[in-house]
């Protein structure tokens, strides 16, 4: 699809919008971006945080050319057909530029607003089958074991919003493989981690039967400081939070990191951060990120680019200077 992210054969840079910044200042991040050469601005959809698809409307309305997606919009906290409503919306007032990404949820997140997330790989797929139907404009006759859906289609379809599974366990990466226009593979990822995806994405591509591949793309957390050190003690909270949680095992596993999951869970959940910082080494951190100087984080680039992803996205950066320094340095 010609609306999707990556288009160059190096592979584009987009940059992750987490959620924390203010709409004023996450506007002022993505005009700073667009003119930089970004090419995809991913709003993340953490509860208790910003809303994506506000954020998105401002972020669309204030730009002219970058794509923005919602990322991750999660069936268990938002009916699929609301999903579908608030894409195609968006798409009507700005054709061609946005992108829908769904996903599971953060666990942590789903548990405080007591949300359960039972049977993830099915209502993943209900979840694309139905946005998909209602893009195309279908009057919608689904019965499945999440989602029942009769009897009523969307008035604004579109065949411009590309369909993106974050996905980091075997099945739910078969699943992108199979269905979904792209795969995001989730941040502090190391490239061996990702490997290990993109080839769990391309076993469930043989099952694929929709035209055109699967696109890549990966969350890189990055820190650019003239002292390295003071680098990646900023980044180091912020690694805490997303490698704490169990679903990272394989990431951990995969990348040869020693890693105590469970205390680093305890920590954080304590806000014990002198604990937090001291779990997350500079080896934890160079396995898994994208922190240092800005030679080092060039040469950290040049790493995951060496994967072939279509996408690289600049991640873990909330304030307009850093985002600025790591496109000069990385795009």
């Amino acid at each position: 699809m010609d609306s999707m992210p990556g288009n160059s054969a190096r592979g584009s840079i987009g940059v992750a919008f987490d959620g924390r910044a203010s709409i004023a200042q996450a506007v002022a991040q993505a005009k700073a971006a667009e003119a930089a050469g970004a090419a995809t601005l991913w709003m993340a959809s953490h509860l208790f945080l910003r809303d994506p698809v506000t954020t998105a409307h401002a972020v669309l309305a204030a730009t002219r050319r970058v794509k923005v997606a919602l990322m991750a919009m999660s069936p268990y906290a938002i009916h699929p057909v609301s999903i579908a409503m608030s894409a195609a919306a968006l798409d009507e007032l700005f054709p061609g530029r946005v992108v829908l990404c769904i996903g599971v949820g953060a666990p942590g997140d789903l548990a405080a607003a007591g949300i359960a997330s039972p049977h993830p790989v099915p209502t993943l797929r209900e979840s694309i089958q139905v946005c998909r139907s209602l893009f195309a404009g279908e009057t919608m006759n689904h019965a499945g074991t999440a989602f029942n859906v009769q009897g009523r289609r969307l008035p604004n379809p579109t065949d411009s919003v590309p369909i993106v599974l974050a996905a980091s366990g075997p099945k739910m990466l078969e699943l992108a493989g199979e269905m979904a226009d792209g795969v995001l593979i989730s941040a502090a990822t190391s490239p061996e981690f990702i490997r290990w995806c993109v080839a769990q994405t391309k076993q469930g591509a043989t099952r694929r039967t929709r035209p055109g591949h699967c696109k890549t793309m990966s969350i890189v957390y990055t820190r650019i400081a003239d002292d390295g050190l003071a680098a990646r003690n900023s980044i180091r909270r912020t690694m805490g939070f997303i490698l704490r949680g169990a679903h990272h095992a394989k990431n951990v596993e995969l990348a040869g990191t020693s890693l105590d999951q469970q205390a680093l869970w305890d920590a954080y959940r304590d806000e014990c951060w002198p604990i937090v910082e001291r779990l997350i080494t500079d080896d934890v951190i160079h396995r898994h990120a994208a922190a240092g100087t800005a030679s080092e984080v060039r040469k950290r680039y040049d790493d995951y680019r060496t994967l072939g992803l279509d996408e690289l996205i600049i991640g873990g950066i909330d304030d307009l200077p850093g985002i600025e320094r790591a496109l000069q340095v990385v795009a």
